[in-house]
């Protein structure tokens, strides 16, 4: 028998959508996590409410990846739907777990892998009485059945449910006895795996906790000063504005109990970006999250306020499209969306997190680019980010005062009238594109302004005068020039002698580190670019340049982002090739190799593999 990994282990769970596994699911991740042991979680669910196949993996690994394992070493099968297909997931040599209550049909025998069967129906129908809760409580079962398999102990599972239902000592209990009833059973028959053992690491996840990228951007948001949150729902940005109604009234209230805040359910995206707008031009810090589709509707109100230069702030959750597409399924193909949104000549301030701790920062400094460069700002993360559970360090606020950009206050405009200065809503006194502004509610008579969406002067009348127009437009790309010295750096990792780079941005992250250290131990030595943010920077021409290739990985079919760098810097493009991932589940470091390895045989001999489609990536 093959010597077992420690705490190098890959689980599958497959249910029916609706049948409570994700109470399940979570208490088996957060146990593994509780043990020490660096983990992560992927969820990969069906748009309906119920009946539909959904999977969840939890990763454990010693070395810490956090990306999509693109090899599933045991798959427990609790879905008839799908079981034909899922003795199949599972790699030669791994382990099945499935509901042997009745006998184990022919056609879902395979050779080369271990079946484990546990009655988990029988199990369940002795513990639990008739009732809609035996069909949820038949998930704890596998609980059980996989803690006694690995070596999770009950006392750190009984800790969880603790964690989890603290107040609610009936649904601890209810929930032990049937994760004991699958642990005992598997003890029992004396069943035993050799693929795997998972060990306790003292201290290992000290300090650290669990939390997902909506929940992170949520809390940037608070602490960054937002005070109006316009929405309407829509997966899998919805969580982000939910966590806001929770966490609002507990951070942002006066003593004595009076709202600094408004958050508003609009009617749809429309009015919700509308609303937005109204409100960052009166002054407020103000959002919106959304989607792609949604993203769609908002796009004449985000003219209007790059146009009009209204600090506005747009976290976009990014899902499969075109149209409904996939919306519970994850990918990064709203980048040129967002980058380009609206009509005529527009390119916007992009910041684009990969971590818990970049969701939280970046949502909170969201608020500052988008009133000192007085525009539509985007925070752009994905369904892998935003809705999947991540380990992270504990979210620490900096002490950066809030950066209110050029806004002018009536005793400023008094000492201007002084000195003979003249406040002209739309002029670049500074040179760096971006004029000052005044609030409603400021009494000086020299305050007042119109604002249109039509064309305009520099002092903020109507004007159809081309002279006008076009001064106009070169002050707003002026402004994106400066912008990119401003917006967050790339971080970039070099090694001596490394002539092939690769770039990533967002949840990609993890993956690209993992396949580098693949392509490291197969002999291709790599440097790497992490993307944090649009406009581009010279730090990324400058790594495109010292390389002879590049690869760019990102989660869309077209390339979207290496189009931008083309664009950028057309002279550069053919050093540049695109790892592309599409298939709507989260990125995994075995696809990136595949890629990069097939590309990297071409340039050697010419072969066409690589100009093949993309594989698509198992579950």
């Amino acid at each position: 028998m093959e010597s077992p990994t420690i705490n190098d282990l890959n689980i599958c769970i497959a249910t029916e959508n609706g049948t409570g596994s994700a109470s399940a699911n979570n208490i088996l991740f957060k146990s593994i996590f509780k043990m020490g042991i660096p983990c992560s979680s992927k969820n990969m669910f069906p748009s309906n409410i119920q009946g539909l196949p959904t999977w969840y993996q939890v990763r454990a690994c010693a070395d810490g990846y956090m990306g999509r394992k693109d090899v599933i070493d045991v798959i427990v099968m609790f879905n008839d739907a799908t079981a034909a297909k899922d003795i199949y997931r599972v790699r030669d040599g791994g382990i099945i777990i499935y509901d042997d209550s009745t006998p184990l049909q022919a056609n879902l025998k395979r050779d080369g892998v271990q079946y484990l069967g546990v009655p988990a129906n029988k199990l369940i129908q002795k513990i639990v009485p008739a009732s809609p809760l035996r069909t949820k409580q038949r998930n704890m079962i596998y609980v059980g059945a996989l803690a006694y398999l690995f070596g999770i102990e009950m006392k750190t599972i009984k800790e969880v449910l603790e964690d989890t239902f603290g107040k609610k000592p009936a649904v601890i209990e209810s929930n032990l006895v049937c994760i004991e009833a699958g642990f005992n059973y598997m003890k029992e028959k004396g069943f035993t795996q050799s693929i795997a053992r998972l060990m306790a690491i003292p201290n290992g996840n000290k300090g650290k906790i669990i939390t997902e990228g909506n929940t992170a951007c949520a809390l940037g948001a608070v602490f960054g000063g937002v005070s109006v949150v316009c929405w309407y729902p829509i997966t899998p940005s919805s969580s982000l504005a939910e966590a806001m109604e929770y966490y609002f009234p507990r951070l942002r209230k006066t003593k004595d109990g009076k709202a600094t805040y408004a958050i508003i359910q609009s009617e749809d995206e429309i009015a919700a970006a509308g609303m937005v707008v109204g409100a960052g031009w009166a002054g407020a810090r103000a959002m919106t999250s959304t989607s792609g589709p949604g993203l769609s509707l908002m796009n004449e109100s985000i003219g209007l306020a790059y146009f009009t230069e209204i600090p506005s702030v747009f976290f976009i959750v990014q899902r499969g499209g075109p149209s409904t597409g996939l919306p519970t399924r994850t990918q990064q193909s709203d980048i040129q969306l967002m980058y380009y949104a609206s009509h005529g000549d527009t390119r916007h301030i992009m910041l684009i997190p990969h971590d818990m701790k970049s969701c939280f920062d970046f949502a909170r400094r969201s608020f500052d680019f988008a009133e000192r460069f007085q525009t539509p700002v985007f925070v752009a993360i994905d369904l892998d980010l935003g809705m999947n559970l991540w380990s992270s360090n504990p979210l620490v606020l900096g002490k950066e005062p809030f950066d209110r950009g050029k806004v002018l206050t009536a005793e400023q405009l008094e000492q201007w009238e002084k000195q003979g200065k003249k406040f002209r809503r739309y002029f670049d006194m500074d040179g760096d594109g971006i004029p000052y502004r005044t609030l409603p509610g400021n009494m000086h008579r020299r305050a007042a302004y119109f604002t249109r969406g039509s064309g305009h002067d520099a002092d903020a009348r109507y004007s159809e005068d081309e002279k006008d127009y076009k001064e106009t437009l070169d002050r707003l790309r002026r402004k994106l020039e400066t912008a990119r010295e401003y917006v967050p750096k790339p971080i970039i990792e070099t090694s001596d002698g490394a002539k092939t780079g690769v770039i990533c941005f967002g949840s990609s992250y993890d993956p690209v580190r993992e396949a580098r250290d693949r392509l490291r131990a197969a002999g291709l030595k790599t440097d790497h670019l992490l993307l944090r943010a649009l406009p581009l920077g010279e730090e990324s021409r400058e790594f495109v340049a010292a390389h002879d290739r590049v690869y760019l990985v990102e989660q869309n079919r077209d390339g979207q982002m290496a189009a931008i760098f083309k664009e950028e810097w057309p002279e550069l493009g053919s050093r540049i090739a695109s790892v592309l991932i599409y298939d709507g589940l989260p990125a995994a470091a075995g696809e990136i190799v595949r890629q990069i390895k097939a590309h990297e045989a071409h340039l050697r001999t010419g072969a066409e593999e690589w100009r093949e489609k993309k594989l698509i990536a198992s579950i």
